[in-house]
Order: C-alpha cells, then sequence, then structure tokens
C-alpha cells in the first residue's frame, strides 16, 4: 500500500464509517495522545519502567503495532484535512535530510 493508497483509504473510511473528519485542533490532541500512548509503552518495553501486572507485558508489542496504526492514522487524517500530500512531503523531507545530513552522520563518531 503507498501513502496515496493510505491517504484514500483513511479519507473514504472517514467519510463513510467515521462520518466525517473531526476539526484540525481536535485531531492534533487526539495525535498527541495516540503518541502518549505510544511513549508509554516504549517505556516499559524497552525503558526502565515496568509494567503493572505481567499479564499487560504480554501483549504489549501487539498493542503497541496498534497504538503505532492510531498515531499514523490520525496524521493521515491531518494531511487529508489539511491538503499534504504524504508521498511529496515525505520525499522533500528525505531530500532535505540527505542534503543536510550526507556528511554529518558519517562522520559522527558517536555513531560508530
Amino acid at each position: 500500500m503507498t501513502l496515496e493508497n493510505v491517504q484514500q483509504t483513511v479519507d473514504q473510511w472517514i467519510n463513510t464509517i467515521g462520518i466525517r473528519y473531526y476539526n484540525e485542533l481536535t485531531n492534533t490532541a487526539i495525535l498527541m495522545e495516540e503518541v502518549g500512548e505510544v511513549a508509554r509503552l516504549m517505556a516499559r518495553l524497552y525503558g526502565e519502567q515496568s509494567f503493572k501486572t505481567p499479564e499487560l507485558a504480554a501483549t504489549a508489542k501487539d498493542d503497541l503495532a496498534d497504538e503505532m496504526a492510531d498515531v499514523l492514522f490520525v496524521l493521515v487524517c491531518l494531511a487529508n484535512q489539511t491538503g499534504v500530500n504524504l508521498t511529496d512531503a515525505l520525499q522533500k523531507n528525505l531530500d532535505k535530510k540527505t542534503k543536510r545530513d550526507a556528511a554529518r552522520h558519517a562522520g559522527n563518531e558517536k555513531l560508530k
């Protein structure tokens, strides 16, 4: 599935099952909430925090995938609402990073 397909699929879902988009500010707040849920799981899976019960740890990897998908879904909603073509935006961003960071990362001793 391409990013263009993702944007179209989300738009179709929103306009049929979801009825309509939440406004941009509401979706921004929802995005922050979803990113926080990813951060909570990352802190427990890869950081020093522990899960409250072993049962929660058992499904954590599946939960992480689901929370990341939630982040992507809301980000795509915002892109659709604001007229951002994510394919073009990502390509431009990668071009910018390539030009800016080509020598920077290769010369970074911390990355060796």
